[in-house]
Order: C-alpha cells, then sequence, then structure tokens
C-alpha cells in the first residue's frame, strides 16, 4: 500500500512564529514529550531512518521542524515537528521560549488541520500533555493520540492504558472541548498501529470525497 506520506522530505526550519513559512497547505502538528518516542515515530510513519532527528540530549531540540509530503514540486502539505517538552534540564529561558512558541502556534496557525500527540502508553496525559491539550483547545481542531512504546506492557496494561486515556478524553469532552479527541496504541519497534496512524493522517493531509458523489461543479450545462 503506497502512502502519502512516504513521500517526505526535510523543508525548513523555524524559531520565530515570524519565520514560519507562507505556504498554503494543510499541515498536520507532532508534539510530545522529550521521551516519547516523536522522532522515532515520524521517521517509521515516513518510512525513512533520519528524517527527523532525536537529539542525544533530550529537550535540546528548540526548533519547529517542516516536512513536505507528497510530490516535491507540489507538496500535498506538511508535517511539522514541534519541540519536545517536559525535560528537566531544559534552561528556564529556553523552557519560556517554547512554551509561547507552542501556543502560539496552536492556537493561530490557520494552515493546521490537526495534533498528533505522542505520549508514552506507561504514563499517558502528564501534567504537561494536558497542558498542550488546554492550548490546543480553542483552534476546535482534532487531537489524535498515540501511546507509544506499548510493545512494554502487557495486552491488558494496553487495554487499560486506552480505557484511561478515553476516560479522560471523555471529560474534556464533557467540559466543551469542539474537536474530535482519538487515541490508539503504537509501537514503532513492533511497528503496531502504523496503518490506524497513517489513515487518521492523511485524511487530515489530503481529505478525500465521497465515491459515487457528484459534484455540483462537474456536473454539464443543461
Amino acid at each position: 500500500m503506497a502512502f502519502l506520506l512516504h513521500q517526505a522530505r526535510f523543508f525548513t526550519t523555524v524559531n520565530h512564529l515570524r519565520d514560519l513559512p507562507a505556504t498554503a497547505r494543510p499541515e498536520v502538528a507532532f508534539a510530545g514529550r522529550s521521551n516519547a518516542g516523536k522522532s522515532t515515530a515520524i521517521n517509521l510513519l515516513c518510512n525513512q531512518k533520519r528524517l527527523a532527528f532525536a537529539s542525544k540530549t533530550p529537550g535540546r531540540t528548540q526548533h519547529i521542524n517542516y516536512f513536505s509530503v507528497g510530490p516535491a514540486d507540489e507538496p500535498a502539505g506538511y508535517l511539522v515537528d514541534l519541540p519536545g517538552y517536559g525535560y528537566a534540564e531544559v534552561p528556564e529561558a529556553a523552557k519560556q521560549h517554547w512554551q509561547q512558541l507552542l501556543a502560539l502556534y496552536l492556537q493561530t496557525r490557520a494552515q493546521l488541520t490537526g495534533l498528533v500527540l505522542m505520549m508514552d502508553a506507561r504514563r499517558p496525559l502528564t501534567e504537561l500533555d494536558r497542558r498542550m491539550i488546554e492550548w490546543f483547545e480553542p483552534s476546535g481542531k482534532p487531537i489524535h493520540a498515540l501511546l507509544t512504546k506499548c510493545d512494554k506492557l502487557t495486552r491488558q496494561e494496553c487495554v487499560l492504558a486506552l480505557r484511561n486515556t478515553n476516560k479522560e478524553f471523555d471529560e474534556y469532552r464533557k467540559q466543551g472541548y469542539q474537536g474530535k479527541l482519538s487515541v490508539q496504541l503504537f509501537s514503532a519497534l513492533k511497528r503496531v498501529g502504523l496503518d490506524e496512524a497513517h489513515a487518521v493522517i492523511e485524511s487530515w493531509i489530503a481529505p478525500q470525497t465521497n465515491l459515487g458523489e457528484t459534484d455540483e461543479s462537474d456536473k454539464p450545462a443543461s
């Protein structure tokens, strides 16, 4: 099966909102704690080994990295790798810069169609993950959570992690969260949940019209 994400390449790096590319194509952002396996997951989803770089020192990646997907001459959209968060040894000034950058990007970027939130399946929805959801909430756009490293859990523990995350998402819904909230298990090592994640992300980048429906503009003039 061919995936749009398999046509991915580095596009640009941004350290300030003023430098965000003036593109009109859809963007899907990836967020997560510094040790949630974000870079590894992006590489697997794009079928490349070194597209997204994982710093040897977690928390040191301070930029927003853009990857275009689709044909090189006319990309269908962009994957946006946000700085990892939650690493204690990062200087406070850097933390403040990232937080402002992340919050403003998530709340104001019109091209952003959805957020992939990566959380270690053994420790989902930490305080910082909840803060990320709260930052994104005003956008009214969907969040799809990947519970990474699920290979480290037993089957029963996986079921429990999914159930507990869904319960917390239900609370957000009751409180009026407008965007769709969904969650799945994911393991880069065992390639668990790969097709499901592809389907969600690619539906945000290139939504397909229902087959069999005829667009009014395509009908011949009478």
